[in-house]
């Protein structure tokens, strides 16, 4: 059995026993998040949302809240002699995917 869920604007297609990462949530390591947001469910009986599934949940627990690797950001102007280099790590929460219900 499969899902499809939606958070921090993406979707993700997620399994029991998958680790996913996903934008960053309001939750403390070691807590159980749930998904209410479940496009599609798939397996046995197939549902279809339209936006949603109805009654259909996600439940995860949070594994670890930390960053991604750093992204370089470069902008050039020539001619001009503007040159700027920056850097960003992402944050993210990984979610070990318990059950679909």
């Amino acid at each position: 059995m499969y899902a499809v869920i939606e958070t921090g604007g993406k979707q993700y297609t997620v399994k029991a026993g998958d680790k996913v990462k996903v934008e960053k949530l309001d939750v403390n390591e070691g807590e159980n998040v749930t998904f209410d947001k479940v496009l599609f469910v798939g397996g046995d009986a197939v549902k279809i949302g339209k936006p949603y599934v109805e009654g259909a949940k996600v439940e995860g627990k949070v594994l670890a809240q930390a960053k991604d690797k750093k992204v370089i950001v470069y902008k050039y102007k020539s001619k001009k002699n503007e040159r700027k280099k920056k850097g960003h790590r992402q944050p993210f929460t990984l979610v070990e995917i318990e059950n679909i219900i």
